[in-house]
């Protein structure tokens, strides 16, 4: 039996930039964290050769290719899984629609878990480079590279995108106590809004390529994102809320779906309550709504915000991590 634990995450600025029609062209960058919110994968050997599973529905088939669940599917193929294991699956969030990047996680996890029962060892960056391959190539999804190498690798990193295909993750380098003010100072709520990242992203991509005024918005939401990460490595918070705010008026021009007239009305709630900036966690219209404030605001927030149910994140500094290994089960 085997074990993984694999991170959400939580995306500060640049979002969008990770999609490849972009970066190739412009370079992308996003600056984002893990939390300590999870997605569990256990892995056993199934007695009879077949294969079972369970997440939000339970299959039972004889081979590979009749499982439905495209990413489990293209997952076994990469790695050569033929049969004869049973996964079932359990995550803290929602798993779908919520903004924590809980489909890329999940990925990441099998990956983890199943290269574990063959008895591989994987790396961070073959873990996210395998996952990206695939959700975007393998599965056909139109998203971007940001989501599998936060869950791979943990922490809070600026990650960038090159015109190459190659992913660059460099950890934020900033002092614990400006690291733990700014984990108290965040502020999150869940909308109880969920859809698909997929067809927001997909608009946004269409969107982006046929317009040069988005573009440009995209590019300097790149920009801002090396920006944060140097304030950050300063030790200055001062303008992480303003940094979001931009980002976030920013990210509303790049496709219609990003935001609703329910949600600005939320952010404009919190704001008048004393947050300095905030945004849509993922690609928008749902799921969580985060800000930065001072802490004695936050009182404040959540009171005008009465009918959003408050979620409290902490960072996370692992990444896909095994926490069950019995080493005496593992597939030949």
């Amino acid at each position: 039996m085997i074990i993984s634990r694999t991170p959400l995450r939580m995306s500060f600025v640049g979002g969008g930039s990770d999609l490849p029609d972009f970066y190739r062209r412009h370079g992308g960058a996003v600056l984002s964290t893990a939390i300590d919110k999870y997605v569990y994968v256990n892995i056993n050997r199934k007695f009879d050769g077949g294969i079972r599973l369970a997440y939000s529905k339970t299959e039972e088939v004889e081979s590979v290719d009749q499982i439905e669940h495209r990413l489990v599917r293209a997952a076994f193929a990469c790695l050569n899984v033929t049969g004869g294991v049973e996964i079932t699956t359990i995550a803290d969030i929602p798993s779908r629609g919520t903004g924590l990047g809980s489909s890329s996680t999940f990925t990441v996890g099998l990956l983890n878990a199943v290269s574990a029962y063959l008895g591989r060892h994987i790396s961070p960056d073959d873990l996210g480079r395998l996952s990206s391959e695939i959700e975007i190539e393998r599965c056909g999804e139109p998203i971007g590279k940001q989501d599998q190498y936060a869950a791979a690798y943990g922490g809070l990193n600026l990650i960038e995108f090159k015109a190459d295909d190659s992913v660059h993750v460099s950890p934020v380098i900033m002092p614990a106590t400006q690291r733990r003010a700014l984990e108290r100072r965040i502020i999150v709520f869940y909308t109880g809004i969920t859809r698909s990242a997929s067809g927001i992203l997909k608009a946004q991509a269409q969107a982006v390529a046929s317009d040069q005024a988005k573009r440009g918005a995209l590019i300097r939401m790149v920009e801002l994102a090396y920006h944060l990460r140097d304030e950050l490595q300063r030790g200055s918070l001062d303008s992480f809320g303003e940094i979001l705010d931009d980002n976030w008026n920013l990210k509303k021009t790049l496709s219609s779906g990003v935001s609703s007239t329910e949600i600005d009305a939320w952010y404009a709630l919190g704001k008048q309550a004393g947050a300095i900036g905030g945004k849509i966690l993922g690609a928008g219209s749902g799921g969580f709504l985060m800000f930065y404030a001072p802490e004695d605001r936050h009182p404040a927030i959540t009171d005008a915000l009465s009918h959003l149910r408050p979620v409290r994140f902490g960072f996370e500094q692992l990444g896909s991590r095994i926490i069950f290994y019995n080493p005496n089960v593992y597939a030949s």
